[in-house]
């Protein structure tokens, strides 16, 4: 009987893609890959560190495999086991945690899948995560997250990424494109280009600073990779989105007119504080400019609300900042204090209850966003490549420019993309369309 292996992931795209790359080393031990909701002899947890909420939920995941397989053997791995091994070890249930270094070669520690007395930790110190493990995620889904860099030499004062993950590093243009390849042949019409820091890539594999390759170099010759048909860049750093880039992805064959770009604060005072390499003029310069060579642009941005020092005036600010911004959506963290963080240290701390009153105010302000993005685009013809679910009777899809779309469920349409003309907003608030024509591909 072959042995099973389910996975659960928490957080990030880029996490995404290191389960699969990890799934992937169990399929060649002989392991059979199941839903983490069935009976299995491995369930591998990869934590992230990112929220407060995420080491509670890692508990809830451990409860939920030892109640479907009590003599299951558990390992987590990834950012959370790497800041916290001992308390991930410490949690009932965990047999073995990994942190940067040691996730991708998880099978070599499993020689006997008893189940433990104690969680038994294999984590490095991060300075030795320098070695650059290049992933790429392909499951249920009609696009596939390929990770082109890892870990970030940003001192943020809030963020515990870099102790998470170490030194900025990149993978090789060769096997960004051997990957993608690899992808295309594999009838997959989307790919979301991952990393921690992707703006920054280039540093070589071992995180030294001479750049072979710019991230602009990287998205050129993406773009001539036959077969696919999108590309998107997930997550950029606004000063690390320059003007060339912007104007490549303008005249692109296969690159959406899709950024996210993260902000974080609109008071400059609060961008010092948290050591960001911009400030909010540099933010409004990059937002007019894609606008500019891109009108129908979709623009997400990341806030964070409740930094240490944030007052009423800094949060308006933000408020206001935003709310005039030709922006499309908006995702916002509350913040939460985190270990070994400069800004854990700071004074003026921001009582609970306001940083929730702040965050209702800014999701509010996003529906708004988005709503006012989707009307902008009722009546125009947009390409939209159908998802694989049925979600109570419909089939959703996104265009290239992000506007979510629903239709009658129809299992032909699954991974397909059509032309269509976007005609209204529904009650759900996603959006009906007419087809155009028949199929693009």
């Amino acid at each position: 009987m072959d042995k099973k292996v389910a996975f659960y992931t928490l957080g990030c795209k880029l996490n995404f893609s290191e389960t699969s790359t990890i799934a992937r080393s169990f399929n060649d031990e002989g392991f059979d890959r199941v839903d983490f909701s069935e009976k299995a002899d491995i369930y591998v947890i990869n934590t992230c560190s990112v929220t407060e909420n995420a080491d509670k939920r890692f508990k809830t995941i451990v409860k939920q495999a030892q109640k479907v397989n009590p003599e299951a053997f558990v390992a987590a791995v990834g950012c959370y086991a790497q800041l916290k091994p001992q308390e991930l070890a410490d949690v009932e249930g965990v047999d073995l945690v990994l942190g940067a270094t040691e996730k991708f070669k998880i099978t070599d520690y499993l020689n006997d899948l008893s189940k433990n007395d104690f969680g038994e930790v294999h984590s490095c110190e991060i300075e030795e995560a320098d070695f650059y493990v290049g992933s790429y995620s392909i499951g249920d889904r009609t696009r596939a997250f390929l990770k082109v860099q890892d870990g970030c030499d940003y001192k943020c004062t809030y963020c515990t990424i870099p102790l998470a993950r170490g030194i900025s590093r990149s993978d090789t243009m060769e096997n960004v494109l051997k990957n993608a390849k690899e992808i295309s042949a594999q009838n997959i019409k989307e790919i979301v280009l991952t990393g921690v820091n992707i703006g920054d890539y280039g540093k070589g594999e071992f995180g030294n600073k001479k750049h072979e390759h710019t991230f602009l170099d990287l998205v050129t010759e993406l773009d001539k990779v036959e077969g696919i048909e999108r590309l998107r860049i997930s997550s950029i750093e606004p000063n690390l989105l320059k003007n060339d880039t912007i104007d490549l992805v303008s005249k692109s064959r296969a690159f959406v007119p899709h950024f996210h770009v993260p902000l974080q604060s609109g008071s400059n005072d609060i961008l010092k504080k948290m050591k960001r390499r911009y400030m909010r003029e540099l933010y409004v310069d990059r937002v007019s400019k894609i606008k500019e060579v891109m009108p129908h642009a979709c623009i997400g941005v990341d806030v964070i609300v409740g930094f240490p020092g944030e007052t009423d005036e800094h949060f308006l600010e933000t408020y206001n900042f935003l709310n005039e911004l030709d922006i499309s959506y908006l995702h916002v963290f509350t913040y939460s204090e985190r270990d070994n963080t400069e800004a854990a240290e700071m004074d003026g701390v921001v009582p609970k209850n306001v940083r929730s009153k702040r965050s209702k105010m800014l999701r509010g302000l996003s529906v708004k966003k988005r709503r006012a993005f989707y009307e902008s685009q009722i009546g125009t013809i947009r390409t939209v490549l159908f998802e694989s679910e049925n979600k109570e009777g419909y089939i959703n899809g996104f265009t290239e420019n992000y506007v979510k779309v629903k239709t009658p469920w129809n299992p032909e349409l699954v991974n397909t993309l059509h032309e269509v003309e976007l005609s209204e907003i529904d009650a759900d608030g996603l959006v009906r369309f007419q087809f155009v024509n028949q199929m693009v591909s």
